[in-house]
This record gives C-alpha cells, sequence and structure tokens, in this order.
C-alpha cells in the first residue's frame, strides 16, 4: 500500500506538472529523499552478506559504489530545489542594450586551429550578423594558414596569428587578449554559429558587476553519431543535452556554472584579474570558470539556445572528444584551480565540483556492473541476501520511482536505457583514461576534434569494440546460466545456495545479465559508424518557393534546404514543365527574401533538387543567416518517455539501420559485379 502511494504521488504530480516547478520539484524531491534514506538504511542493515572475508568484501563493496550513485543523486536532488532560470532576467537586462543606455565594446574570438575553410567561413558570416554594433570579429589562426588569412580578409573579420602554438587553445586565446580592447570578450569554437540575437540576449547580464562570465546553452545541427548510426536521429536528443538542460541548470543555482569553451561570454577585467585563460592542462575553460568564481566573480548560465554547432562526425572522433573531457577535468586536481582545495569557493561549490568530477569514475563502475551478474551466476559471489517481500518493498518502489522520474527531472533531455548505451560504449576507453590521468595527469597533450569531414563508407571501430566483443559472448554465457537457474525448482535452488534468502539474489543478477546483454549489443551496433558522404547539413524547412527559368515560373514548397542546394515540391503540371536537368534556374524565397541561382540537377516523382551555383558572399550571408542564425532556431529536442524511447530502441537493436545498410550496399555491389 505504501508503495502504490508513492507510485501515485509520483504520477499524480508528473501529470499535474509536466514541466518541473517550484512546488511540485519539492514534492518529487521530498519522495525521492525518502525513498532513498528508506533504500539505504535497508540495504546497511539487512542486505550485507557477511558470512566469509570473501563474501563481506564483494558485498559491501557494492553497497560502496553504490553509496557513490546515490551521493550524486542526492546533491542534483538537493540543487533542484534551488533551480533559477535566468530567461526573465535575461529580459530585463536585454532592454538597456535594445534602448542604446548599455552598449559595452565586445571583441568575439574564433580560434581555429586545422578546421577546414568551408566551417570557418559560415562561422564567421554567423557572428558577423550578431545584432549590436560595438564588436569586432577576430578569427585566430593557430597554424598560420595562408588560405585562412584569405578567408578572413575577404569576410572583413580580423585576422590573428602566433609564431607558435604553446598552450594550444589557451595559448591561442591569451594571445587575441594582448592585441585586443573590448569590455567583454566572447567566444566561439570554430564550428558554432551564433544566432542574430546571441550578444542583445547575453551582453545586458554584465550590468551586473559580480558577473564575471555567462555561458549560454549548446545546440548542435548535427546529429551525433550514436543516433546516426542507430538510425534514431529524429528521436534521440544529443548526448550533451542533457548537461546543457540539466547539469548546468543545477550548478547555476550556486553561482558556479561550467565554463565549456564555446558560446560563452566573458568581462575582460574578470580574465585579467586570474590571468587570462588557465594553461595548466586540456581544459581551460573550466579552470577559468573556478578561478573567476574564487576570487568572487559569478560564473552564470542562460539556459537558452543561442548557438548551434556540429557534432563529432565518427564514433572514434566522438569517444576521443569524451576522453579529452575525461583528463582535462580529472587534471583539476593537480592544478590550482583544483576546486575541491582553491580558496574561495563555498562548501556547497566544492560538493557541486566534486560530485561532477567523481562522475566521471562511473565508468569504471559500470564494467564492474556488467560483469556482477556472471559474479553471481557462476562464482556463488553473493553482493546481498534479501527476500521477495523485501524486493517488493524495499528494492523495486526505489528504482520504479527513479526510473519514472529520471526524465521528468532532467527536463525531458535524456532516457535512463539511451544513457546506458552512451556509457557502455564509451566506459572502457574513458575508465582506462581515468586510471592513466590519476597515475600521469599530463601526459598528453591538446587534440582537436575532427569537423567537416565526409566519408563514403562503413567504417567499425575496431578498436573501442574489442572489450564490448570479448564481453559480448560472455553476456550470452551469463543470460544462458540465469535461464538455466530461473527454470530450477525452489528446492533445487536452496540445495545449491544453502540460503533461501539468497535466491532472490539469483533472480535479480538474471534480469541484470538479459539487460547488459541488449545494452552491450545496442552498444556495439553503434560503433558501426553509417557513410556520411555529404559534408553539408540538411534542415527540413517550409517555405513558399518560386522557381525562375526562361519566361516560365512554377511555385512549390521547399522540403529541404542546405548551403549547397535546396528541393522544392512541385504540383503535378509545374514538375513536368521544368523538363530536363542541369538547367540554369533562380529559386527565390519571398518569405525570406533571398534570391539564389542554381541548376537543376535532379528530379523523383514532384520534388526537384537544385544545386546552388555562382553564389556572391552577400547571397551567402543571407543563406547563413536563414539556416543557422534566426532567434528561436534551435529548439530543444524532446526525449519520448522511458516506454517509447526502450521501444525504439529495442527495434534499432533488432533491425539496426546501419548494418540494413552495410547488407544493401554490399548486396547491390555484388549484383553489380556479378
Amino acid at each position: 500500500d505504501v508503495y502504490k502511494r508513492q507510485a501515485l504521488a509520483v504520477w499524480g504530480v508528473m501529470g499535474l506538472s509536466p514541466q518541473p516547478k517550484p512546488w511540485s520539484r519539492v514534492v518529487m524531491v521530498s519522495i525521492l529523499l525518502a525513498l532513498t534514506i528508506r533504500y539505504v538504511t535497508w540495504r546497511a542493515v539487512s542486505t550485507l552478506y557477511l558470512d566469509t572475508v570473501s563474501h563481506a568484501i564483494f558485498s559491501v563493496g557494492l553497497f560502496l559504489i553504490e553509496l557513490v550513485f546515490i551521493f550524486s543523486s542526492v546533491v542534483q536532488l538537493y540543487l533542484l530545489l534551488k533551480v533559477k532560470f535566468r530567461n526573465r532576467q535575461g529580459d530585463r537586462y536585454q532592454q538597456a542594450v535594445l534602448d542604446g543606455h548599455y552598449c559595452p565594446s565586445v571583441d568575439v574570438l574564433i580560434p581555429t586551429y586545422d578546421e577546414p575553410v568551408a566551417v570557418l567561413r559560415r562561422t564567421i558570416a554567423g557572428c558577423q550578423a550578431m545584432d549590436y554594433a560595438a564588436k569586432t570579429v577576430y578569427l585566430l589562426d593557430d597554424q598560420q594558414r595562408p588560405e585562412i588569412a584569405t578567408l578572413a580578409l575577404a569576410m572583413g573579420c580580423h585576422y590573428l596569428t602566433r609564431s607558435d602554438n604553446r598552450h594550444a587553445k589557451a595559448g591561442n586565446l591569451n594571445h587575441a587578449l594582448e592585441k585586443t580592447q573590448g569590455e567583454l570578450v566572447v567566444v566561439f569554437d570554430a564550428d558554432f554559429v551564433p544566432s542574430t540575437n546571441f550578444l542583445t540576449r547575453t551582453v545586458g547580464f554584465f550590468q551586473n558587476p559580480r558577473n564575471g562570465l555567462l555561458q549560454t546553452h549548446q545546440s548542435f545541427f548535427s546529429p551525433d553519431p550514436v543516433a546516426r548510426n542507430l538510425g534514431l536521429e529524429t528521436i534521440l536528443t544529443q548526448e550533451v543535452e542533457i548537461f546543457s538542460r540539466y547539469y548546468q541548470v543545477l550548478r547555476d543555482s550556486i553561482d558556479t556554472a561550467l565554463c565549456y569553451g564555446s558560446s560563452f561570454v566573458a568581462r575582460r577585467a574578470a580574465l585579467e584579474a586570474v590571468g587570462g585563460f588557465d594553461r595548466g592542462g586540456l581544459s581551460e575553460d573550466y579552470y577559468t570558470g573556478v578561478k573567476l568564481s574564487a576570487i568572487g566573480y559569478e560564473v552564470i548560465y542562460l539556459n537558452e539556445s543561442l548557438s548551434a554547432g556540429l557534432s563529432a562526425e565518427n564514433m572514434a572522433d566522438h569517444v576521443a572528444q569524451r576522453l579529452r573531457w575525461t583528463r582535462g577535468t580529472l587534471q583539476t586536481l593537480f592544478l590550482e584551480a583544483n576546486p575541491l582545495t582553491i580558496p574561495g569557493l563555498t562548501w556547497l561549490q566544492r560538493v557541486a565540483h566534486f560530485e561532477g568530477i567523481s562522475q566521471w569514475f562511473g565508468s569504471v563502475f559500470r564494467i564492474f556492473f556488467l560483469l556482477l551478474p556472471g559474479a553471481v551466476l557462476f562464482w556463488d559471489w553473493v553482493p546481498m541476501q534479501l527476500s521477495w517481500q523485501e524486493v517488493m518493498y524495499f528494492m523495486l518502489p526505489f528504482y520504479v520511482v527513479n526510473l519514472s522520474t529520471y526524465r521528468w527531472l532532467n527536463f525531458r533531455s535524456r532516457s535512463v536505457f539511451v544513457s546506458d548505451i552512451y556509457a557502455v560504449a564509451q566506459c572502457f576507453p574513458i575508465a582506462l583514461t581515468v586510471l592513466q590521468t590519476l597515475i600521469r595527469p599530463f601526459s598528453k597533450g591538446f587534440e582537436v576534434t575532427p569537423k567537416g569531414h565526409v566519408s563514403n563508407r562503413f567504417v567499425f571501430q575496431w578498436r573501442l569494440a574489442l572489450p564490448l566483443l570479448i564481453l559480448l559472448p560472455l553476456m550470452v554465457v551469463f543470460f544462458a546460466q540465469g535461464l538455466r537457474l530461473a527454470s530450477m525448482g525452489r528446492t533445487e535452488l536452496l540445495q545449491m545456495v544453502g540460503d533461501p534468502n539468497l535466491i532472490p539474489t539469483l533472480r535479480v543478477a538474471w534480469i541484470g545479465g538479459l539487460y547488459n546483454l541488449l545494452i552491450v549489443w545496442a552498444a556495439l551496433l553503434c560503433l558501426l559508424d553509417v557513410p556520411k558522404p555529404d559534408p553539408h547539413e540538411w534542415f527540413r524547412v517550409s517555405y513558399s518557393a518560386r522557381i525562375n527559368f526562361g519566361l516560365l515560373q512554377v511555385w512549390g514548397t521547399t522540403n529541404q534546404i542546405s548551403e549547397a542546394g535546396i528541393g522544392i515540391v512541385l504540383d503535378a503540371d509545374s514538375a513536368s514543365a521544368l523538363g530536363c536537368s542541369r538547367q540554369p534556374v533562380e529559386v527565390v524565397l519571398p518569405e525570406a527574401n533571398i534570391s539564389l541561382t542554381g541548376v537543376l540537377v535532379g528530379q523523383q516523382d514532384q520534388t526537384v533538387s537544385i544545386q546552388f551555383q555562382g553564389m556572391s558572399l552577400e547571397t551567402y550571408r543571407q543563406l547563413i543567416v536563414l539556416l543557422y542564425c534566426q532567434p528561436g532556431r534551435w529548439g530543444k529536442q524532446v526525449m519520448p518517455s522511458e516506454p517509447i524511447a526502450l521501444w525504439e530502441i529495442a527495434r534499432a537493436i533488432l533491425m539496426p539501420v546501419g548494418l540494413q545498410r552495410f547488407v544493401s550496399r554490399r548486396w547491390q555491389r555484388q549484383t553489380v559485379v556479378g
């Protein structure tokens, strides 16, 4: 009855308040904390199996690992009670900027190392399109490439370089600080494009002299490789979405948001007070934010999507990026900017930073949990003793309620099952990086994540997959053993284990083994990178379009558009009137007030494809604003509910899109050869 009342209360709160509100957060946090206290007390008092030294070590060890995750959850629940969104505050601050009462000079810095010209050109155009007069755009080339200097000249932005690239991105930014004078500094990574209202929404916050740095929400206009490889681009949100939409909001509640290197605004005086961007390790953004907090500045967060960038192109780059974040975060333990020891932070800020740092150890524990069912089912390593009544009264309510509320608490940015796939796909390399960093924290330098490249073939990431390929048959064996034990009667099991309170543990281990098997298989499917032959991102947008060719005009509606071309749906008569391909046409989008020239390159049914040609710089700027820079352009994708997410993942596991495409392509190739 208690369990039913708790479940009904949780579902009732989520029904009355689909989005977390102050009152509903208080109710939900109270229920979750009560369940957590009850669960931890029960685990400590009733479930530890201490009959032998080996069993005691195993049982207590599992309990301590659980406590690490529970500590993280409790910290997050507490911070949820203090959440404050700054959107209305931004509206007030923005008015002074729009009225011209507060217009500090702004230097917009775009650091680059080896990004393609096409990627940089888009970013420069977006930065120059921002609605703010007192800004100066600088391209910071850390490779002294002649083509980048030429690009800067053609685009009309300032070009800065230096004789060496010591200290990587931090050194590049600090060199730019010495050469510029703006009161505020804005940084965009080379692949990030801001919306036109980025500065008008952010600059006003610096009327408050305590604000030292403002980080904005980061969106991405390309799907991450996990979603693309599983064929779930329209279902899965970006992996980092939960960080921007949830963790940053929590940290902002205590004025210590994290700076993640792009799409942020900083006060020059504050940066100068801490000696510029920190050069100690790989995460100069994180360290600099900690040092600003330590000297009394507030590092705040605006939860608005005011820019968007490119995701990693493939799983190798995706994981390499996470390894850099892992190493950079853990390096802070060995630096002056260590948030656990640096003077000036509040105790709550230190706790929040510790919770963030400890999350990287989750990959080490993840490997332990993957092997745990086998240890129970084969080697009789019993982690706990419990009865079915205890399972139903203590364990089931705790996990079911946490599972039910996970998506609601993180503002619908992530589901449990999806999070587990991402975690398992990268747990082995991250766990290894954690151990390496603790032993040799500065053994590896900064590496830029490649962006803007293409691939015409399927690539299976064997190096990343090897641990999982070894693990997969073990998971099958674990599941088979669990199935065998599940088919046994109670008498047989009792003869095997000797203690009736150990039988439920075997049942739970079997369920865990099945779950691990499915997650490992899904993680392996993620590691088959599907081809990405087109360097351009295509967006599904609907505009009225007029096609002019010769003396004829036809009207239609766009169904997709990129920097390279456009697709337009026509009626049957208009489609037949266009005739053959490769003829020059003009496309006019009256709603967007833009005219584009190109050639007709294809027609399928009533949809024609037009490739842009002969585009002037001014037209290119208009197109970039249309595609990337409209205010509100990057809405927040909503993660489906846990049952729907589980169903979509199951479909992806049973009918993997990447594998289908791979087999289909090989079959077509063999057919052509035959």
